[in-house]
């Protein structure tokens, strides 16, 4: 039977102990790790480690000596807990943990609230009470559907968008006004932040993760950054966190054979290690490996107010043999390729978010053709909001990086999303990982002078924002930076004192502003009744144009890929009227040539393109340009 306090009450409640041990305790992260107790004399501490012996608890005030402050395991469930006294606010601690061989392992909490600034390890004891201001913001989100709201994120890694001038990190609170007044600025909806969960190799941007319950400490304390959420939330700013469910860091002190034995990764060779990234992939078939996750997950959501969690590499998660050698990976029980344990946890996991966190979203990055990814479970999908739309990025910044004078040859890069544009809930990625690893930079990948590489640019960017399905830009590339991005340096912020960097930022800006005002631009961003291609063939000008509609709202939007201005070059449309020309991003102010059409055109009674009127316009090079009509 479970131990007892003294107050006759049982340290874990059976019915918690029993469903964390079913993979069924969604808030474990209110019975594990080192709790404060009321009146600050004792804290509770709670581990899950059934192969161990033996569990004592080191810190600061036993000199770090393990077989005094032990914990007792409670009944079968392989957990042992305790409540001691003289362990603080602030307390380091670590689990010595002895195996039943006899050897004895000194282990992070895998449940810290807090932990030392690497490359110190040690957990901390950390009280979590913290005052929100965001009621507001809180009640708004929870009537929040995201398919029908704009959404333009805005990706940053903390480290790295702005530091002090001595080159040190700024603090989350410093940040915060600064990110805000930024965000603002350039009219984003949302942030996403690369991992911010304790990392000890600050190189890894937090994808080598060791405290999935532990803002890292090189930015400030966890009240810190409940402040940093706190203010983008009242400045109506969302929150989005980077998240990594599909692998963990093999430090010593960390997860990995925690107890003695492969508890928190695979016991089998083929599964335990990613061969991608050295590191442990957790084992998704043991129920208490679930809970801990989907507890992860839920503590953000619940203690930090995250909007949103984008989950990291899903397709190394649903793959057995992802990035695996013929015979070096083991098949399921059908003999399959599936990671059934995988889809299975990753079905509920979204389920019980859904479930309590309304107006919450998940983003997977899945960069496969896996069926329904974007689907909710009771039709067999996965359950995610969104996915990454990671062959609009490579097709896209393909065409781009190629001659003009080639680009035709290669037409359908950018007209074969039309055919899967709706076959899940989207969201069009220009993130970190296409400006590291000698890709270059976004600027530095297209052709031509500079000039022509701005251009390029100011094009890429307007059609991402008028393609159906959400955006993601990452930090920098409004400034159009030359270099890529380095997380040892804050962005090359210098750019803005360009003219011609500064209209590329004032362009992101104002197509962000444009994407939250005009309702046609966002509220059909997922169903195929909200689009139609108006030019989808013409190979010899390399011309596209589209048209998105919703409630009688419609806008024409024209791409001329080729630095040659088309003179007289028609489009059909669906109404007769005066069409204003609403963005160019060719305008001077942007940096661009100044071609245009006078700031807009009337329609003609000549049919085009299946419509009965039409629209006769000057294409400037490079350019993009949209219309509305004006009633």
């Amino acid at each position: 039977m479970p131990r007892q306090k003294a107050s006759g009450a049982p340290l874990l409640p059976p019915e918690e102990l029993y469903l964390f041990n079913e993979g069924r305790l969604f808030a474990g992260y209110e019975h594990f790790g080192a709790h404060l107790l009321p009146g600050g004399e004792l804290t509770r501490f709670a581990l899950w480690a059934p192969n161990a012996a033996e569990i004592s608890v080191i810190h600061d005030g036993n000199g770090w000596q393990r077989g005094i402050d032990l914990l007792e395991p409670l009944g079968t469930s392989g957990v042992f807990a305790g409540e001691l006294a003289g362990l603080g606010e602030g307390t380091r601690y670590k689990y010595a943990i002895v195996t039943r061989d006899g050897s004895c392992r000194e282990k992070a909490d895998p449940v810290a609230f807090a932990a030392e600034c690497p490359p110190a390890s040690a957990s901390v004891v950390t009280d979590l009470g913290y005052e929100w201001s965001d009621e507001e913001w809180m009640s708004r989100r929870a009537g929040w559907l995201a398919a029908a709201e704009p959404m333009a994120v805005y990706e940053v890694h903390l480290g790295s968008w702005r530091r002090q001038a001595t080159g040190d990190f700024l603090n989350y609170s410093e940040i915060a006004p600064l990110l805000a007044d930024h965000l603002e600025r350039h009219n984003f909806t949302h942030v996403e932040l690369l991992p911010v969960m304790e990392h000890p190799y600050y190189g890894s941007w937090g994808y080598q993760t060791t405290g999935f319950f532990a803002p890292t400490a090189r930015y400030g304390s966890p009240t810190d950054f409940m402040a940093f959420v706190d203010h983008l939330h009242q400045r109506g700013i969302g929150v989005i966190l980077d998240w990594v469910p599909s692998h963990f860091a093999t430090d010593d002190y960390s997860l990995g054979e925690l107890d003695g034995t492969h508890l928190y990764e695979h016991e089998e060779i083929r599964q335990r290690i990613h061969p991608d990234w050295g590191s442990y992939e957790f084992n998704y078939s043991r129920h208490e490996v679930r809970s801990f996750l989907t507890s992860s997950a839920w503590f953000w959501c619940d203690r930090y107010h995250a909007d949103g969690l984008r989950v990291d590499a899903v397709a190394s998660m649903l793959y057995l043999d992802y990035s695996r050698q013929p015979g070096g990976w083991v098949p399921n029980r059908y003999g399959g390729r599936e990671n059934l344990d995988a889809v299975g946890f990753l079905r509920s996991l979204n389920d019980s978010l859904s479930g309590r966190f309304p107006g919450l979203v998940t983003v997977a990055e899945e960069s496969t053709a896996w069926p329904g990814v974007s689907r909710p479970t009771s039709e067999g999908g996965l359950g995610f909001s969104m996915k990454w739309d990671m062959g609009w990025m490579h097709d896209t910044l393909q065409h781009l990086a190629r001659q003009p004078v080639h680009r035709k040859y290669h037409y359908g890069e950018l007209t074969f999303r039309g055919l899967y544009a709706f076959s899940e809930n989207f969201l069009l990625p220009l993130s970190h990982d296409e400006v590291v690893y000698g890709k270059g930079a976004i600027a530095a990948k297209m052709p031509g002078d500079d000039w022509q590489k701005r251009a390029n640019v100011r094009l890429l960017y307007a059609m991402q924002a008028f393609q159906p399905g959400k955006s993601l830009l990452f930090m920098g590339d409004e400034l159009a930076s030359w270099h890529e991005w380095s997380h040892e340096k804050e962005i090359e912020w210098a750019l803005l004192a360009h003219p011609d960097h500064a209209g590329i930022a004032r362009l992101v800006a104002d197509l962000n502003g444009a994407y939250r005002r005009l309702a046609a631009l966002y509220k059909t961003d997922f169903e195929p009744g909200g689009f139609d291609w108006i030019v989808a063939d013409d190979t010899e000008n390399d011309v596209l144009a589209w048209r998105r509609q919703f409630a009688g709202e419609h806008l024409v939007v024209v791409a001329n890929l080729t630095p040659v201005v088309r003179e007289r070059y028609r489009i059909g449309v669906p109404a007769a009227g005066h069409w204003a020309e609403l963005c160019n991003t060719d305008a001077e102010a942007y940096g661009g040539s100044g071609v245009g059409n006078l700031g807009g055109v009337e329609a003609d009674e000549e049919p085009a393109h299946g419509e009965l009127q039409s629209i006769e316009l000057r294409l400037p090079p490079l350019a993009v340009l949209l219309f509305g009509r004006e009633s």
